[in-house]
């Protein structure tokens, strides 16, 4: 569903300045450096309007918190939310998941979040998909050994294809479930799960522990594939 245009837009965003960070590739290799005492960076990639950035955030304050978001008319809404909370470890960047490795240093995150990604359901349009083994590559290039990847979905195809992925490109997987309110809620929600929840989909959540892993060679079908 396209996110409606909000009025006076670049107001609202000036408004949130000190929770935006406009140019994240001066921070790369230096995130910590916006709250030294936090024991941990993470990142939310697709934050949306930030129902969870704002109660993750507000549960952990000893918790650094980057929310990506490539879609401002959805990014002003939650730079709002965190603003209006006073919360002081939450800052936002008007980016994707492609450009993490341009953001972000070597080993510099602890744990990404990607919450209700778009499932691309057409086969043609799996490489779009943020659990893809392209992107998981990406996330290898700035998590930490050890470091976690924590993924949900309403789309059970995509939940499917993902917890197949994953262990592929050198993530374990455990917490793996299909239902993971069957028996009451669990942990922050977003907008969009807390409205699943209430309609009564079941909700896919696994989390993913990157591991030593070495990639393999790539055949020359593969290669041309790549150079297309």
């Amino acid at each position: 569903m396209r996110m409606r245009k909000k009025k006076n837009l670049q107001p609202r965003m000036e408004a949130c300045r000190t929770l935006w960070i406009t140019d994240p590739f001066e921070h790369k290799g230096r995130w910590r450096e916006l709250f030294p005492q936090a024991r941990e960076i993470r990142v939310e990639v697709g934050c949306g309007k930030g129902r969870f950035t704002a109660e993750t955030a507000a549960a952990e304050p000893d918790v650094l918190l980057i929310a990506v978001e490539k879609v401002p008319d959805a990014m002003v809404v939650a730079m709002e939310r965190c603003r209006d909370a006073g919360l002081k470890n939450v800052f936002f960047v008007d980016g994707d998941a492609a450009t993490l490795p341009e953001m972000f240093g070597s080993g510099e995150i602890d744990r990404i979040y990607i919450n209700f990604c778009d499932p691309w359901p057409k086969s043609n349009q799996a490489k779009r998909r943020l659990t893809h083994g392209n992107f998981l590559k990406i996330y290898r290039q700035v998590l930490k050994m050890g470091g976690e990847i924590h993924f949900k979905s309403d789309n059970d195809k995509l939940f499917a294809f993902s917890v197949e992925e994953i262990p592929q490109f050198g993530f374990a997987l455990s917490e793996v479930t299909t239902d993971l309110h069957s028996n009451g809620p669990v942990g922050v929600m977003t907008d969009y799960e807390a409205k699943f929840y209430a309609e009564g989909k079941n909700i896919n959540r696994c989390v993913a522990t990157m591991v030593p892993w070495e990639a393999p060679a790539a055949t020359a079908e593969e290669a041309a594939t790549d150079e297309q």
